[in-house]
């Protein structure tokens, strides 16, 4: 694991870590290919330079963000905003994660994307790749 992710999953309470050390391995795993740093202050995982999935902590629980999730159309996720495509989910304790769900928004993550890298060049618009 990148060692600033895992110093970020230590700063957490024992539970979090838990949490978060389960997201970063699985991540890892099922997007062997993505880099993965911290970036705007907690981890995040990037195809091609676009962010594509990442967590933090938020006074709900960690927060599992897919920049392209609305996309995925998946009931579990939640939509908050209505100009970019961002979905999310929170976890407050490692046994509300289910691993099949986690590896099925893995995938879509990486068959529906959505052109981060380039908003700012796009003046807020964002661009559909996949």
């Amino acid at each position: 694991m990148n060692p600033d992710i895992q110093d970020y999953n230590n700063a957490r309470t024992t539970e979090e870590q838990l949490i978060c050390n389960l997201l970063a391995n699985e991540i890892s795993k099922h997007l062997p290919e993505a880099e993965n740093k911290i970036w705007h202050a907690h981890p995040v995982w990037f195809l091609d330079g676009n962010p594509i999935v990442g967590y933090s902590k938020q006074k709900e629980g960690i927060r599992l963000l897919f920049w392209s999730g609305k996309s995925f159309e998946e009931g579990k996720l939640n939509v908050l905003g209505a100009k970019f495509q961002d979905a999310s989910i929170f976890y407050n304790s490692v046994n509300e994660i289910d691993t099949t769900d986690l590896e099925n928004w893995l995938q879509k993550a990486k068959e529906i994307q959505w052109d981060y890298k380039n908003i700012v060049k796009r003046k807020g618009v964002l661009e559909r790749l996949k």
